[in-house]
This record gives structure tokens, sequence and C-alpha cells, in this order.
């Protein structure tokens, strides 16, 4: 069970906002671009920055293991993170 302050830590990692930091909690790896973004590192206890965002806000670049990955907002929906 977790309590209601964990519960407002964890958002998706597209509502970070830039410059924000979290730590990747799960991703949803029911499909092929799930199981991509995890082969990509976004796996539990890693941790990512929100380095910048396109004009209109999507795509994204975040940084994680040293690496800047461009994702779409709704790859980046797939993956939940806790604020840091």
């Amino acid at each position: 069970m977790t309590s209601r302050c964990d519960q407002d830590d964890s958002t998706d990692l597209a509502a970070l906002p830039p410059g924000a930091t979290g730590e990747v909690e799960s991703v949803d790896e029911t499909s092929p671009l799930g199981r991509r973004l995890a082969d990509l590192g976004f796996v539990p206890r890693t941790p990512v920055r929100v380095v910048r965002r396109a004009p209109l806000g999507d795509p994204a670049i975040y940084e994680l293991r040293g690496t800047r990955l461009c994702l779409r907002r709704s790859e980046a929906e797939r993956i939940r993170v806790r604020r840091s």
C-alpha cells in the first residue's frame, strides 16, 4: 500500500517540466515500443532529467545515463517516474 504522499510524487515522464529530474519507476512494456524504451535504458531506479521541450511542447529531450534521447509525448507517457 502506498501513502498519499508517494502517489503525489509519481507521474509520467511527459508531465515533468524542463529542468526537472526524476527516477524511473516503471515502463509499460505491453507493446514493442515499451520494450524498446526499456532497451534504451528506461529501467527502474534510473535517474532521468528533462533537458528541454520543442517550442510547441512535443517532442522533448531527456537525459539518462549520459545519453540524450528525444521522445514524443505519447512515448514519454509510457514511462512512470518519481520526482526528485
